[in-house]
């Protein structure tokens, strides 16, 4: 289980229209003066005098980058046989939190690395290292803050640096969530998972073996943290 934490009163409305026949409506819609209130928003929507930015609709060629027929082109020109397919399950099993969060036991699960001195710049903005990769699970105890690294991952390094860890490894900030009181308590370790390439090893040998970990350390829920 992955869980999201987001303030009450961060929240915000977003909508999405492929299509809407009228524009009025439309622009209302777009017009990000929402409340959650339903009356008033009913209200505001039966109102004429409302004040509204007209919708505009981006150009045809203004879409996202196809990113992942990017990543299969490049493995068919990197000479594999077969292009690259994302794993992509047709059900995902959810289970509902049997308490509340703050008498829940969590546990945090990383791709994060531990630094190894001998494997080169693994620091803040280095460039991609994967000589600092790991190949099998990993555990370390909770209690402390441990120096990982995430030289070895591929993120955008030009609008992104590493320099505060608590954007990958947000350990520092579930402790202050437990002295809160908003978590009931954290595993004694967290736990690593491999980025390798392949969903075979991932499926049938780290999963497995982090969910026996978290088993073990009686945790009622896990957080995962992949960067």
């Amino acid at each position: 289980m992955t869980l999201s934490f987001l303030p009450a009163r961060a929240c915000s409305l977003f909508l999405c229209m492929a299509h809407c026949d009228n524009h009025r409506n439309a622009a209302i819609l777009a017009s990000a003066r929402f409340t959650l209130d339903p009356q008033k928003r009913e209200a505001d929507m039966a109102t004429d005098t409302h004040t509204a930015t007209e919708l505009v609709f981006a150009l045809d060629d203004d879409v996202p980058i196809p990113y992942m027929q990017r990543t299969r082109d490049y493995y068919l020109a990197l000479g594999y046989n077969n292009p690259y397919r994302w794993a992509h399950c047709v059900e995902v099993p959810f289970t509902p939190l049997r308490k509340p969060l703050a008498a829940s036991r969590l546990a945090l699960i990383t791709t994060a690395a531990p630094y190894q001195l001998q494997a080169g710049d693994q620091g803040p903005g280095a460039a991609y290292n994967a000589a600092a990769k790991f190949y099998r699970v990993y555990s370390a105890a909770a209690d402390t803050i441990p120096d990982l690294r995430i030289s070895h991952l591929g993120y955008d390094r030009v609008h992104t640096t590493a320099e505060d860890m608590n954007t990958y490894m947000p350990l520092a900030r579930l402790q202050e969530a437990v002295a809160a009181r908003r978590i009931g308590a954290l595993t004694p370790r967290f736990h690593g998972v491999p980025t390798n390439r392949s969903q075979r090893v991932t499926m049938h040998t780290d999963c497995p073996e982090v969910l026996r970990r978290c088993q073990e350390d009686r945790a009622a829920a896990a957080i995962l943290v992949a960067t």
